[in-house]
């Protein structure tokens, strides 16, 4: 299976639009392009039950982040502050920045 681009990069603000976690907001952490999916801070949070090892030696429950799938996340404008479509706009430098559909902004640093 191919590994395809994704609307979403690491640091980026998202909000979640379907799910569980519908209508909060967090830190994009990791992207994984090839399964489609994204790690978001302090969302999707699961409990993990692990038995004691040398690293942790007590065990017992763990609470972590699990994945989202790309299609539930959506960025977020910091100009206009609402959940943004983006598209793709090329500079006279050649390079490649984000907009934001409905102000017009670029989304990119």
């Amino acid at each position: 299976m191919a590994v395809r681009k994704l609307h979403v990069k690491k640091n980026d603000e998202v909000i979640v639009v379907a799910g569980k976690e519908k209508g909060k907001t967090g830190k994009v952490l990791r992207v994984f392009p090839e399964d489609g999916a994204v790690l978001v801070e302090n969302l999707n949070v699961v409990k993990r039950h692990t038995r004691p090892t040398r690293t942790n030696a007590e065990g017992g429950i763990i609470e972590k982040e699990a994945k989202l799938n790309i299609s539930n996340v959506q960025l977020v404008c910091k100009a206009c502050g609402a959940s943004a479509r983006t598209g793709i706009r090329i500079l006279e430098d050649g390079s490649k920045v984000r907009f934001c559909k409905k102000c017009n902004e670029t989304v990119d640093k």
